[in-house]
């Protein structure tokens, strides 16, 4: 039996549950398991099916990996800040390089009477920032309309960080043989999955950032 102090699978499950005010019958079905077996799960540290703990997982609307290894350190902004920082703006030089080649940003642009901003991986293509999505999809920006990209990187442990930020425009890539190379480039799948034909590029207007650091 576990220790109700140890952060174990089993503590994790009855803590989680509990949150949630559910009760073991209502957790095993939405988990598809049975009673006794939940029962032994919250009772017992060990090793359980992972296919069981992946659909307990979604019955507690909590990340697989979280269940089974235990919480997330806290995500970047929540710890305390530095005694003091210094704020330095970028060349758009060094803007590009932090880009990289490729990563995850935001893509910002209005929808109807109001704007959004949701999470593309991308590739730097030349002096351009590019992404794939489907005809019709949110982050379909209309040809020739005006857009922001977004991209980041903080390191909480250090106090340290930068962002980069694109205004421009969209231009729909319609060059077969552009559409291809940047097809096979790495990092060019996309991650939320599906059939994602559209290629976009984000022409920039005005590039800038800047980085942040303890001093």
């Amino acid at each position: 039996m576990h220790d109700p102090g140890e952060d174990t699978v089993a503590t994790r499950c009855a803590v989680r549950r509990e949150q949630l005010g559910l009760s073991r019958e209502e957790v095993a079905r939405l988990a598809g398991m049975s009673v006794p077996y939940l029962s032994q799960l919250e009772t017992f540290s060990g090793d359980f099916d992972p296919a069981a703990l992946m659909r307990l997982a979604a019955a507690l609307e909590m990340p697989y990996d979280e269940l089974t290894e235990g919480p997330r350190e806290a995500a970047p902004g929540q710890q305390p800040a530095g005694a003091s920082h210094l704020l330095t703006r970028l060349s758009e030089d060094d803007c590009w390089r932090r880009l990289g080649t490729h990563g995850i940003g935001r893509v910002g642009l209005t929808v109807g009477p109001t704007p959004v901003v949701l999470p593309v991986n991308f590739l730097v293509d030349g002096r351009t920032v590019v992404y794939r999505t489907e005809v019709g999809g949110a982050t379909a920006a209309d040809d020739g309309g005006p857009l922001a990209f977004e991209a980041d990187h903080i390191d909480a442990h250090v106090s340290r960080g930068w962002s980069v930020l694109i205004t421009g425009t969209a231009e729909h890539i319609t060059d077969p043989d552009v559409v291809e190379a940047l097809t096979t480039r790495p990092g060019a799948r996309p991650w939320a999955g599906g059939t994602r034909d559209l290629w976009i590029r984000v022409r920039p207007g005005q590039v800038t950032g800047r980085t942040v650091q303890s001093r």
